[in-house]
């Protein structure tokens, strides 16, 4: 992961220092932008409970297969709010609010995001275990 990704989430973090949580975000956001399929495929669970903006639920071979063809290519990624909680030691909460431009079966959408994220540290390694991602409303939304 490069040092860059780590320093935008670090910056956009909200609340208590939570290095290991910041580092999961940034290594997903750098997997994401890359469309690394195997190292997304690390950083997620097999039975991902993960719901689209579309209100659909997806799962993590869904996932993998759309990063994988390029249905689904993100651009930019733009960290402007991260917040971590954590639930003892093998679970945290994130809520993380976003710039995102990414291309959807050719068509680019783009705007701000709330993604909330649950990972869970399952036999010993932390992955996504369950999200949502949504549109943010306008007054969470920073003028660009």
């Amino acid at each position: 992961m490069a040092r860059a990704d780590a320093t935008a989430l670090e910056r956009a973090l909200i609340g208590p220092d939570d290095p290991e949580i910041v580092a999961l975000e940034a290594a997903l956001r750098s997997a994401q932008l890359a469309a690394d399929v195997d190292a997304l495929d690390r950083l997620i669970a097999e039975d991902l409970l993960f719901t689209g903006p579309d209100g659909k639920l997806g799962t993590k071979a869904q996932d993998l297969a759309s990063h994988r063809s390029g249905v689904v290519r993100m651009r930019v990624h733009e960290p402007i709010e991260l917040r971590v909680r954590r639930i003892g030691a093998r679970v945290a909460i994130v809520a993380l609010l976003t710039h995102l431009v990414v291309d959807i079966n050719g068509a680019t959408v783009q705007g701000t995001y709330r993604y909330t994220r649950v990972w869970a540290r399952e036999q010993g390694r932390w992955r996504v275990a369950g999200g949502h991602v949504a549109a943010a409303p306008a007054e969470e939304t920073p003028a660009r």
